[in-house]
């Protein structure tokens, strides 16, 4: 499902030189596999996502997702690709404030090449136990109902690829299993692979596979 290799990414300072902040030589992850990140701050987890995502181009390496190298596209052919193929689930929700759960949850299906399904928007708020704040909007939900929204609209699209970056460091500690849960079990149901990057000490345990980056990643930070 994705396969990352050699990929070299650096970022400029303000003086000129070179920050180098990836250096992977491989990275894989198997159709319907989940998978933990772990890393301290400032290893590069993040940017690791951007690059899988196409959010972000690696200055060299190939990054394969459904066996297509995406640092091969040209940018818009690459947001249409994320849009068909991956979900991602970003710390701080993203969310619309103008648009109701329900709305911001549909627009995960805006690019993509099929039509808006609502039935589908609808049952994965009832999954998230949401079916009563379809209407309501961002401000009226409460932190970890925002999430729960941005974890339904990763998946509305039905991807093949599930990035989720600190799914719970926004929500509070009551509430941090449920979203760990709810994800996991949704992927296991669609097949769904999925990258998850934490620092959540008492999730390592629930993942039979959890990489440490600083042994993937060359760079020394």
């Amino acid at each position: 499902m994705l396969l990352l290799t050699d990929i070299q990414k650096a970022y400029s300072e303000p003086d000129g030189t070179r920050l180098p902040i990836l250096q992977i030589a491989q990275f894989h992850v198997d159709r319907g596999e989940q998978m933990l990140l772990v890393g301290r701050s400032g290893s590069g987890k993040t940017t690791l996502l951007h690059v899988i995502a196409g959010i972000s181009k690696p200055d060299s390496g190939i990054v394969k997702i459904a066996g297509r190298d995406i640092t091969q596209l040209s940018e818009a052919v690459r947001d249409r690709f994320r849009a068909d193929k991956m979900g991602y689930v970003f710390q701080t929700f993203n969310l619309l404030p103008a648009f109701s759960a329900l709305e911001n949850v549909l627009l995960g299906m805006a690019f993509t090449r099929n039509a808006a399904d609502v039935d589908r928007a609808r049952d994965l708020l009832k999954r998230v136990g949401l079916e009563h704040r379809l209407s309501h909007r961002p401000a009226a939900l409460s932190v970890g109902e925002q999430q729960r929204v941005a974890v339904a609209r990763a998946l509305a699209n039905k991807p093949q690829l599930l990035l989720a970056d600190e799914p719970t460091a926004n929500v509070d500690a009551g509430h941090q299993q449920q979203i760990v849960d709810l994800i996991r079990e949704t992927c296991r149901e669609e097949d769904v692979a999925l990258v998850m990057v934490t620092h959540t000490a008492e999730i390592r345990s629930q993942f039979d596979r959890v990489d440490e980056l600083s042994d993937i990643n060359q760079v020394d930070h």
